[in-house]
């Protein structure tokens, strides 16, 4: 039988996968001070033992006003790069490729894990004052973002390329730039979050100069073998915000640049009172295939994919390069196997586990 195209490898750079499969950041809200424990090193290795190609770190701040929350994974010191080094050795040695998201909460940083209620924390009950690019807070009760001055904007800048310098010298291969869900770069990108009237606002060439300074900062230190991936919102689902044409323009401008090699294609966060229109399996696969075909480079799809047929249609008919599951792999580490069994491929596993494939 031939191998679906769902397992077969894939190369970005001088980087191959062993399949199409890969693990979705995912935050575990569950370190201190931007240092993650033996959760983050089992919660990744069991995916990576579990047949993934890809696996990532959920995502992993560059500096402490820009997590998420209190408990959210960091990379801004040499401290917190021994704990990834560690994790980037378990994935490497289950078979999978490393990968590491970098990222910046912006104006819904300083909030609530999502069992404690997801709320702003105010600086006075132990929270911070957000950075955003318009003081414009994210939701009710939260405290007034600070407006970052081109000095800011250019620090910020700095910060994902040393947190780049590090997940180099800890052995990633691959690195995303979060650049959605309302985070800090996304609402640079969006017209309900930027109402900015100087070089980082206006028009969709303004509201993207962030993004493209970050990219450039962090290719300054990440190699020219190792490949970028960016992850966008590729629509706002909101009048005056933003649309999928803005975002297949944004990505022909990336594939012009030739520096980024896939976009991770997620949508929605820019506001908690937008609502997605239908959520259903898949429901974000139509933007991973415009722009796709619309720009000219490689995209990942994500979002309620969880059945074997249905990520190897996506790949198959070309409408994704790589699928990227979450939910799907936090209930079965194992998803890899399964989907193996039920497409009739022998997966490639660690040794150790090799007898799994028998009882799949």
């Amino acid at each position: 039988m031939t191998t679906p195209a769902l397992f077969e490898p894939i190369s970005f750079r001088s980087v191959t996968a062993r399949n199409r499969i890969a693990v979705s950041p995912m935050c575990q809200y569950s370190a201190i001070d931007g240092l993650g424990d033996d959760w983050h090193i089992q919660h990744l290795g069991a995916k990576a033992a579990g047949g993934a190609g890809i696996v990532f770190t959920e995502a992993t701040h560059v500096s402490a006003v820009g997590r998420i929350t209190a408990n959210c994974l960091g990379l801004w010191n040499e401290r917190h790069q021994a704990l990834l080094a560690r994790i980037v050795d378990i994935i490497t040695r289950c078979g999978a490729v490393p990968g590491i998201q970098l990222a910046h909460a912006g104006r819904k940083a300083s909030s609530q894990r999502p069992w404690e209620g997801g709320k702003p924390v105010a600086p006075a009950d132990g929270g911070w004052v957000p950075l955003a690019p318009s003081p414009i807070p994210f939701m009710a009760g939260a405290t007034d973002p600070t407006m970052l001055t081109t000095a800011g904007i250019a620090e910020i800048a700095g910060q994902f390329a040393a947190s780049a310098r590090m997940a180099r010298a800890a052995g990633f291969k691959i690195a995303e730039i979060h650049a959605a869900h309302g985070y800090l770069l996304h609402s640079f990108l969006s017209p309900i979050a930027n109402h900015r009237n100087d070089a980082y606002g206006g028009d969709l060439d303004g509201r993207a100069r962030f993004l493209m300074e970050t990219i450039d900062a962090v290719r300054a230190e990440w190699p020219a073998d190792l490949p970028l991936f960016v992850r966008l919102s590729c629509s706002d689902y909101t009048a005056g915000g933003l649309t999928i044409e803005d975002t297949i323009e944004l990505c022909r401008k990336l594939a012009a640049r030739g520096d980024v090699d896939l976009i991770d294609c997620s949508s929605g966060g820019i506001s908690p009172h937008i609502a997605i229109p239908s959520l259903h399996p898949g429901y974000q696969v139509p933007f991973a295939d415009a722009v796709k075909h619309g720009a000219g480079i490689a995209t990942g799809a994500v979002g309620l994919i969880t059945e074997p047929t249905h990520a190897a249609e996506i790949i198959a008919n070309g409408r994704a390069d790589i699928v990227l599951l979450a939910r799907a792999l936090l209930a079965d580490p194992a998803w890899p196997l399964r989907a193996a069994k039920a497409l009739g491929v022998k997966p490639t596993l660690p040794d150790q586990y090799g007898r799994a494939t028998l009882a799949a």
